[in-house]
């Protein structure tokens, strides 16, 4: 028996989940560094780079098939310095090289295999590659040795590809301004409304994502023009979503995406991203018509959150795989005889009838529980269902789980920190509240240095200097978390990382922000991109963050530098409207959102700010200022005021305000009244 020690590579030095996965490959891997790249340029030879990411099912597989077979990774380490990348931890180097193989007209995805010159330039790459040839694919070995040959035997080739990626990837659009306004974004708003899946919701065709950001759009949409289809729309999806097999009806919390068209069958991993926007349409729509299911959806990914995600630190784990037992889908799947055994026949017989289980399956033979079919039940039904969850529940988390991710991500846990504030207040579930508010202690002490954000946390080890998506997102937690509470600490910090921000990462040439900050590790550029991927741009964030600034501070310059983003922004939005949709939110909050002042203190002021934060946050502000007083001189509200009239509430757009009123019903009567004028006012 062979006792001799796994080989073992340099990425055992990191604390990235999906870094440490590839530690004992025979593949000789240098983590991404100077380092790395030295040697490249010492040897001569060129850069294998690898990116993925620990919950990819893909890169598991090309793992298993080439970086684990010694024959492969001799071939690798004799040709090229291999780096390895968590696209997680370094957004920054995924985005340059994703961009890149987009230039080669390759649609990209990860795994994703670069090659490039010893000094970091692309060349040429791909995705996966198989192991061995598959239908007229050639295999991974034959491909490197292909290039290799086209390397060594062909460098006018190579050098003309290298300068051509290398010039794409630096140009930029012109900066014309642009004039988008409420018609446009009704427009928009039309046409992809009428692009989305009329039976399934969500956009048309298979693979199946959330698209947050177009749902909000969507919801907007239906704020600002009083169009109830839009509603119709986005409560499709979100019902759709919420009973489909996309959900996990046990456990609580949505995986990535379907493959199919009916949000089925799931790629079973579970991003935190996902799960915190899709909490945040939730909270949103049940702001607006209060649903039972979204209630239930929320608590139970809630749950989720705080059973599975949360770290013993507070913060919350990046992501959950999709694999387990060498099997996609292992862990969440069931077959009829399974759930018979823990059931009994009778009780199976019902449950199958509900969760759309069979003898055949509908996924390698197995069931993924889903409600797409029969989703109404009885009072005592569901107490029946209930139970029998309950049953299965404990019988899975008797089997092998799916691996967690557990480095803390300071963006992704921003746009969570804000959902379950945002929930906390649409829900009435304060310990939300007190969820959030640990989350955000975290981040702000230990994931900081010197007052400025990290973006990446495991083990002790803090990865700096953060993201402008970083502070993008946990401003926006801050932002929400103040408006909640009335906690000025929250304003004040979120007041520095916008300074942090505009410092280190703002583009003065062309506008908007850089993603890397000016004192972080060269590149061979830096990366600028305002359109959205699965998490919203931090450029839309900071956008929706300056309008909140301008109105919670009273600091007319957030709304100057604002107007400024919007002018320099807009024209590139203006040529690719879907990819800028966090963008476009951000003008439908500073051009149609209302303006909640409360002023006054005391238990009429309480319930007065209460009523308002139950509102839907996506299209409202809500300023507290105890001593109106102290309202700022230019604030329209001043000439409303009452002396001494006690607490009172305000409705403002633009440079208008409502006249006082003093009760919470009244409040919320009024907002729907003003929305009600608002979006009729525009249709005449």
């Amino acid at each position: 028996m062979d006792d001799a020690a796994p080989h073992t590579n340099r990425l055992a030095g990191e604390t990235s989940p999906y870094l440490l996965q590839h530690q004992h490959n025979p593949v000789d891997w240098w983590p991404w560094g100077t380092e790395a790249l030295a040697e490249a340029q010492k040897t001569g030879k060129p850069i294998l780079l690898s990116v993925g990411y620990a919950a990819c099912h893909w890169c598991h597989v090309m793992a298993h098939e080439s970086f684990e077979d010694a024959a492969t990774a001799e071939v690798m380490n004799e040709l090229f310095v291999c780096i390895k990348v968590d696209r997680e931890e370094r957004p920054d180097i995924d985005q340059i090289y994703m961009r890149a193989l987009h230039l080669l007209g390759q649609q990209g995805g990860w795994p994703m295999t670069m090659f490039l010159s010893p000094d970091g330039a692309p060349i040429w790459g791909g995705t996966y590659f198989p192991n061995t040839p598959q239908y007229g694919r050639p295999s991974f070995v034959g491909i490197m040795r292909e290039f290799i040959r086209i390397y060594r035997d062909e460098p006018d080739k190579i050098a003309a590809n290298k300068t051509a990626i290398e010039r794409s990837l630096v140009e930029r659009s012109p900066t014309d301004t642009a004039s988008i306004g409420l018609n446009e974004l009704d427009n928009v708003a039309g046409s992809i409304a009428r692009s989305t899946d009329p039976d399934n919701g969500g956009l048309r065709g298979a693979p199946k994502f959330p698209q947050c950001s177009m749902l909000e759009f969507l919801w907007r949409a239906g704020a600002r023009t009083g169009d109830d289809r839009f509603f119709t729309t986005i409560n499709l999806a979100l019902t759709r979503m919420s009973q489909g097999g996309i959900y996990d009806h046990l456990g609580g919390g949505y995986a990535r995406y379907t493959v199919d068209d009916k949000w089925l069958v799931p790629h079973f991993e579970k991003m935190l991203y996902d799960n915190a926007q899709i909490l945040d349409l939730l909270a949103l729509e049940h702001a607006r018509a209060p649903n039972v299911l979204y209630r239930q959806r929320a608590e139970e990914t809630v749950g989720w959150l705080k059973r599975e995600m949360l770290t013993r630190e507070g913060g919350f784990a990046s992501s959950l795989d999709a694999d387990s037992e060498g099997e996609e889908g292992r862990f969440y799947i069931w077959s009829q005889s399974e759930i018979e055994d823990l059931l009994g026949k009778d009780d199976a017989t019902f449950f199958a009838a509900k969760y759309g289980v069979t003898a055949d399956g509908d996924f390698e033979g197995r069931n993924i529980l889903n409600r797409l079919g029969d989703d109404s039940d009885t009072a005592t039904e569901a107490e029946q269902l209930a139970a029998m969850r309950a049953i299965l529940f404990r019988a899975r988390e008797k089997r092998m789980r799916p691996g967690l991710d557990d480095k803390v991500l300071a963006d992704w846990n921003g746009l969570t920190i804000a959902a379950l504030v945002h929930a906390a207040q649409a829900f009435a579930r304060p310990d939300w509240l007190t969820l959030a508010a640990t989350a955000f202690g975290f981040i702000a002490t230990t994931m900081s240095r010197h007052g400025r954000l990290g973006h990446s946390w495991r083990a002790g080890k803090l990865l700096q200097p953060a993201l402008a998506s970083d502070n993008a997102a946990m401003i926006r937690a801050a932002l929400a978390l103040h408006e909640a509470t009335g906690d000025h600490l929250f304003l004040d910090q979120a007041v520095l990382w916008q300074a942090d921000l505009d410092t280190h990462y703002g583009d003065p040439r062309h506008g908007g922000y850089f993603l890397t900050s000016d004192d972080a590790e060269g590149l061979i550029l830096r990366p600028h991109s305002s359109v959205d991927d699965a998490t919203p741009n931090h450029i839309g964030l900071t956008a929706q963050n300056l309008a909140r600034l301008a109105v919670l501070t009273g600091d007319d310059r957030w709304r100057k530098q604002l107007d400024t983003l919007f002018s320099r922004m807009l024209a590139v939005a203006g040529e690719n409207a879907f990819g800028h949709l966090s963008l476009l939110n951000a003008l439908d909050l500073y051009l149609a959102g209302a303006e909640i002042v409360v002023t006054g203190e005391g238990e009429e002021a309480e319930a007065l700010l209460k009523a308002a934060r139950a509102l839907p946050h996506a299209t409202t502000i809500v300023l507290h200022v105890p001593d109106p007083a102290k309202l700022p001189a230019h604030h329209p509200a001043n000439d409303k005021v009452v002396p001494g009239g006690g607490a009172a509430a305000f409705v403002c757009r633009g440079q208008t305000c409502s006249l006082p009123v003093s009760e919470p019903d009244a409040l919320a009567a009024l907002v729907r009244h003003e929305d009600a004028v608002a979006s009729t006012s525009r249709l005449q």
